[in-house]
């Protein structure tokens, strides 16, 4: 049941979900046997087809092949490979205990699936941020929509053309399409939608979703500081910190937004991190086939427009025509600017010196809560000291976004960062409903809680309360 509602009405999608959700209905889906058929089946479609999905990546956002297995086609064969393993343990009923005044009986938390749920992907990573929550929602059982970005044409083709071929027709379609068939599609009622992007559509979302008291996992971003400790190895600050703010041209939505250090700090890392640019992309980013282009012309322009909220210490070159922005470095950006107040979402770092470094957490605090918290230090109190004051979606010390490659920790965000979470066994909680069973027998029906009530059922009672 493959739909790219190319002329989409409310009926058509209106008769997709249905669709769905009959198949939904007939059990098919709650078979253990099913639902890994349907993990292999798409790590079989990822696999045979990954020549393809590189190229394609290439041709929306000119990725590296190399950084594109390691972001994207190499992220979901760990993702898909740790469900299978994992399945039958999630799976399982968790037997809990039941209290005096029920017995004879057992007690279980039983996962079930939702139902039909709606996957909305993003531009920036648009094969791993379309399948990744797929996967556990497959591994829950859910029937499900999959809506690729439109703005990465040539991955959400892809994934159009071939996922009819891999797997079970009737529990699965892609819509392709732009904001018309999104709106479309959130005009149904779902069981669960997933969202990846902004905050501004993130809420659009969110209102479409409580029409019809719809749960939602929303992925958004915001600026993301990475702070430098006095006593941190810049040398090794410096190589982590470019690979997370320049990998995908900082198309990431957990990149490193800013950077957060005292001065003596600030004039040290500028230089190391001019060196590492330079060892990374060569002296001309533009000719490196290892550096990524902006998606389109209007986020370039965007870009651009930060550039003059501060001195651009390194880089600085655009063509708006090519999507082209260079790896910046900024210096002495103003607080009140763009660059300061917007996410950023590409290769500008600002380097923020702070007169008072012990005023990092009065900083960060001031601002909204970001998806990410970078530290780099030596000093383990000050790392603990700075993550029990800041709240973030995720954290990580002495590195940048290596966090996601640990199967077993929930990615979200928190406050405007985003809401819910997913991965590993998160994402398949996510996708389920943990259902309370109490199973009781016909035997010891004692009278206690029946009228009429006495003193004697009282003192019963009470004692079975201690």
């Amino acid at each position: 049941m493959l739909s790219d509602l190319a002329t989409s009405n409310d009926r058509d999608a209106s008769t997709l979900v249905a669709g769905l959700r009959t198949y939904f209905h007939s059990g098919s889906t709650a078979e253990i046997s099913w639902r890994r058929r349907q993990l292999c089946q798409l790590r079989k479609m990822i696999s045979e087809n990954e020549a393809h999905f590189l190229q394609a990546l290439q041709d929306d956002l000119r990725k590296a092949r190399q950084e594109s297995y390691l972001t994207e086609v190499s992220f979901l064969y760990n993702d898909i490979d740790h469900t299978l393993k994992s399945l039958k343990k999630w799976v399982r009923r968790r037997k809990v205990k039941s209290p005096m005044l029920t017995q004879p009986a057992k007690s279980y938390v039983q996962p079930e699936p939702l139902g039909v749920v709606l996957i909305i992907g993003a531009w920036n990573y648009p094969l791993q941020l379309l399948l990744s929550p797929l996967v556990p929602a497959i591994a829950a059982g859910n029937c499900a929509v999959v809506k690729p970005s439109e703005l990465s044409p040539a991955t959400s083709r892809l994934i159009a053309e071939l996922l009819p071929h891999y797997l079970d027709n009737d529990a699965f379609a892609c819509v392709e399409g732009g904001v018309a068939e999104t709106t479309a599609l959130l005009e149904q009622r779902w069981d669960h939608i997933m969202y990846t992007g902004g905050g501004r559509v993130g809420k659009i979302i969110m209102n479409a979703a409580a029409r019809n008291l719809t749960p939602v996992t929303l992925e958004l971003g915001g600026k993301s500081p990475c702070i430098v400790a006095d006593d941190a190895n810049l040398q090794v600050a410096a190589r982590r910190i470019a690979w997370g703010k320049f990998t995908n041209a900082g198309q990431t939505c957990i990149a490193p937004d800013y950077v957060l250090c005292s001065k003596a700090t600030a004039n040290r890392l500028t230089s190391m991190l001019q060196r590492v640019l330079w060892e990374m992309f060569g002296e001309h980013p533009r000719e490196s086939a290892d550096y990524g282009r902006i998606i389109n012309c209007q986020h370039t322009l965007r870009l651009s427009d930060y550039l003059g909220d501060g001195e651009v210490v390194f880089g600085g070159e655009v063509d708006v025509d090519a999507c082209y922005v260079a790896p910046t470095l900024m210096r002495n950006v103003n607080l009140s600017a763009g660059v300061m107040q917007e996410e950023i979402f590409g290769p500008i770092l600002p380097i923020v010196e702070l007169d008072d470094f012990s005023k990092v957490e009065e900083f960060i605090n001031g601002r909204e809560k970001p998806l990410a918290l970078y530290i780099f230090t030596r000093d383990d109190a000050l790392a603990d000291r700075i993550l029990s004051r800041c709240s973030s979606g995720n954290a990580c010390v002495n590195d940048c976004m290596m966090f996601m490659l640990a199967q077993d920790l929930p990615f979200g965000g928190v406050g405007a960062s985003g809401i819910g979470a997913y991965h590993g066994e998160h994402g398949f909680r996510t996708f389920s409903h943990y259902k309370a069973v109490m199973r009781r027998r016909n035997i010891l029906d004692i009278d206690i809680r029946y009228a009429p009530y006495n003193d004697r059922k009282m003192k019963f009672l009470r004692m079975l309360s201690k």
